[in-house]
């Protein structure tokens, strides 16, 4: 099985070298079976991860994970792979790294149903998974929730998620379904230690340390986050994890769209003020 896992990763990295135009390739997105279920997509600025099937438990989240990185080349194939010989290695420095901390939360710009005050996270992490469109500078996919209980109903989310190059955006459509008229749906982002924060009546950014320096210490910090379009209100919650959230009420099969952002203070945005202006003018 091993032998098979590593083939299968060669075959990945060798499909991103040598295939036709991928010398300009900015953008990718993969399932990784190699590395628990993982799902990872990327640009030429920014990287994250979503959890799979196979975490469950450790932990169960429907957040993203962020991976820094200096601006330009794609980083994720070359870190799984070496993570095959070092289950640590993409938690030090090769031009960026994972030091951002998710435990269960929305982490780096998910989205979860708001009742009371309180996220109700899904009872699973994302179970199937269906590439939409891909070319070198554009990528989209789907990610399936299958349905839990939110106060008293069963909901499920379809998460449509696109990636373009040369923007420290991507764009989200979720769909939640199920027997319900509305429901308030919060997307946000988990803080951990903030230094500076921006808040608009549609939109919210962060300015904060890295989050998990458990592996190798981190001075960089990380600007995280979110544009919601006709988002009803921003706020935060102090439930469980503290996140800075934008909410917005819609009904079963509707699509909210909003779009999540992150930075890394050694690449080209080296400060809140920068970072800030970025997400306040962002259209």
């Amino acid at each position: 099985m091993k032998q098979i896992i590593i083939a299968f990763a060669f075959v990945s990295l060798l499909v991103c070298s040598c295939g036709s135009g991928n010398s300009e390739k900015k953008v990718m997105a993969r399932y990784v079976p190699e590395r628990m279920d993982d799902f990872v997509w990327e640009n030429n600025l920014v990287c994250y991860r979503a959890y799979g099937e196979a975490l469950e438990g450790n932990p169960t989240s429907p957040g993203f994970d962020i991976w820094v990185k200096l601006p330009g080349k794609l980083v994720a194939d070359e870190w799984y792979l070496g993570a095959m010989e070092d289950e640590n290695y993409y938690h030090h420095n090769h031009g960026g790294k994972d030091c951002y901390k998710v435990s269960v939360s929305l982490g780096g710009g998910a989205s979860a149903p708001l009742v009371d005050g309180e996220l109700i996270y899904p009872a699973t992490n994302y179970r199937s998974w269906e590439m939409v469109s891909q070319s070198n500078d554009e990528v989209s996919f789907i990610l399936n929730y299958p349905a839990w209980e939110v106060a008293g109903k069963q909901v499920s989310l379809s998460k449509k998620i696109m990636v373009y190059a040369d923007k420290y955006f991507c764009k989200v459509e979720d769909t939640y379904s199920g027997d319900f008229e509305e429901l308030v749906i919060a997307a946000g982002i988990f803080t951990h230690e903030v230094e500076q924060e921006s808040v608009g009546s549609d939109r919210f950014a962060i300015w904060e340390h890295a989050s998990d320096q458990s592996i190798e210490p981190e001075d960089g910090m990380l600007g995280v986050g979110i544009v919601c379009p006709g988002a009803e209100s921003v706020m935060k919650i102090e439930s469980g994890k503290p996140h800075l959230v934008a909410t917005k009420t819609i009904k079963s099969g509707e699509a909210l769209t909003y779009w999540f952002g992150s930075c890394w203070s050694k690449g080209d945005i080296k400060n809140a003020a920068s970072w800030f202006k970025l997400v306040n003018e962002f259209k």
